[in-house]
């Protein structure tokens, strides 16, 4: 793969890591999540970054309403 391409990459890698890091951490410390257990989220999230996470954010969140 060319040294360019790789370097274009990296922000987005970076990125799409931290955001699924930050989503487990938010799992874990959550009272509750909706919808499914949390290791059901867990596994979701890391099984497809970032879209897992995203989902997460979108429907399993639980906002304490």
């Amino acid at each position: 793969m060319d040294r360019t391409l790789l370097l274009a990459l990296a922000p987005i890698l970076i990125i799409s890591v931290g955001f699924v890091v930050w989503v487990i951490i938010d799992i874990v410390r959550a009272d509750s999540v909706r919808h499914l257990p949390k290791w059901a989220w867990i596994v979701i999230s890391l099984l497809s970054i970032p879209l897992g996470g995203i989902v997460y954010v979108l429907l399993g969140r639980d906002r304490g309403v």
